[in-house]
């Protein structure tokens, strides 16, 4: 008898280890948020990519890039007036990056793309047409309320949709990512992270939905609006934020978004974070060069200066896949990389200096000049590897030559196991190599 007690507990202990180191599992909460890839494993969007696949992910989704590039292109400053958005003008495309909140009282857990230079929250809602099978359901909070028109949050929507006269619910109707489109009243409800928790809360509750390509759970915006996250919670975090993007690779919740001074990184290089009245939604950093290995590219400082009159330079941005530059800029860095280089060199989807992987070891590696701080990017921030790992891709690449407005954009795929800060309040980006995978 003894013995099997024995075994019983045994098996037990082993049940709830088990569960304990499963990277899916619910996770108790802290003070940092959780960040997954959206194609990760723990994603409930996607099921798993074998290995071979990730390269074709990869470019799949940066085959989506130009849509949300030439809608950053064309951001400017918006009057707070309720004056419909412009006929056909995009919203940004899908993000790659999700974090877990909870919405209304008792929380519901919504999976939420993170979005940096997309200033409002929404989430598909119960009755929603189009929509996911997963959606917010107000009626069963107990902190939910509706906005009008009468109040200043509804000046702050794009696509604001309120009659000249008379009180109504505060509507808007917004593209997204070129072929789908949503429409969506601005409500308040408790948005819990983590162990915080933001009352009132504005956000959109989408009705209906048009298209495939708006997220399944809705998008939670980390720009410089009067209704992102960043705004409606300064008083909590102080304007600071930081994230850690894992690889794509990475199947598990290792990423995170520290929100707050509380916990960042003490020691970590720093660039002005710059802020474009042309397009105020946006975060800017002054970019005074490219070098590839020790070559210092060879560029007209107009063509890549930063430029309050026009929105012209570089911005950080979490939703766009593949570091884009402008054209004059993107040749330069080609043409220096290809001296480099043994080829020959082949284009394989958006990317066009693709080598012979063995030469990979010996290729030089790119360095961003900042102003106030350089960033080398590491092997697999640079290289992306074809399916068959023969073959390996420079992972940036030109601005699209549809896209009006000299703007670079340093994008996820560069951007990720790196500590990236932003201290609003004191206007400056921070850049710390940290490995989140």
């Amino acid at each position: 008898m003894d013995f099997i007690v024995a075994k019983l507990l045994f098996f037990a202990l082993l049940i709830s280890s088990t569960k304990a180191l499963d990277p899916c599992a619910s996770q108790p909460d802290n003070s940092d948020l959780s960040v997954i890839p959206i194609y990760g494993k723990c994603s409930p969007f996607n099921p798993p990519k074998p290995e071979s696949s990730w390269v074709n992910t990869v470019i799949d989704m940066a085959s989506k890039d130009p849509a949300r590039v030439k809608y950053l292109s064309t951001l400017v400053a918006q009057k707070t007036t309720k004056v419909p958005i412009a006929s056909g003008q995009q919203v940004l495309n899908i993000g790659n990056y999700v974090v877990r909140v909870k919405l209304g009282t008792p929380g519901q857990l919504m999976f939420m793309v993170l979005d940096t230079s997309n200033d409002v929250a929404w989430v598909p809602c119960s009755g929603c047409t189009g929509c996911s099978s997963t959606t917010f359901t107000p009626n069963t909070s107990t902190s939910y309320g509706s906005l009008d028109c009468s109040l200043p949050q509804c000046t702050q929507v794009r696509g604001l949709s309120c009659p000249a006269t008379g009180t109504a619910a505060c509507s808007f109707n917004q593209s997204y990512g070129g072929d789908s489109s949503f429409a969506a009243n601005l409500v308040q409800d408790s948005l819990r992270l983590a162990n915080d928790i933001i009352p009132n809360f504005a956000f959109g509750c989408i009705n209906s939905v048009s298209g495939k390509s708006v997220p399944p759970q809705g998008l939670l915006g980390l720009g410089r609006g009067p209704l992102s996250l960043v705004s409606q919670s300064g008083g909590l975090y102080s304007s600071v934020f930081s994230y850690c993007l894992p690889s794509f690779k990475s199947y598990y919740f290792s990423g995170s978004l520290k929100l707050g001074p509380i916990g960042q990184p003490k020691s970590i290089r720093t660039t002005p974070l710059l802020k474009n009245p042309h397009r105020p939604s946006l975060y800017y950093v002054n970019l005074t060069g490219v070098s590839v290995g020790k070559v210092r590219i060879p560029i007209d400082p107009e063509v890549i200066a930063f430029s309050p009159n026009t929105g012209a330079g570089t911005i950080i941005d979490s939703g766009t896949v593949v570091t884009r530059f402008v054209q004059p800029l993107y040749q330069a860095i080609r043409d220096e990389f290809v001296k480099q280089v043994k080829g020959p060199f082949t284009s394989i989807g958006v990317f066009d200096t693709c080598f012979d992987a063995t030469a990979e070891t010996q290729a030089p590696l790119l360095t961003l000049h900042l102003e106030g701080l350089s960033l080398t990017l590491p092997m697999e921030n640079s290289f992306l590897h074809t399916s068959a790992g023969s073959r390996a891709c420079l992972a940036i690449a030109p601005v699209p030559n549809n896209v009006n407005g000299a703007l670079n954009i340093i994008a996820n795929l560069q951007q990720q196991n790196h500590r990236i800060l932003f201290d609003v309040a004191n206007s400056r980006l921070g850049i710390a190599r940290e490995v989140c995978n």
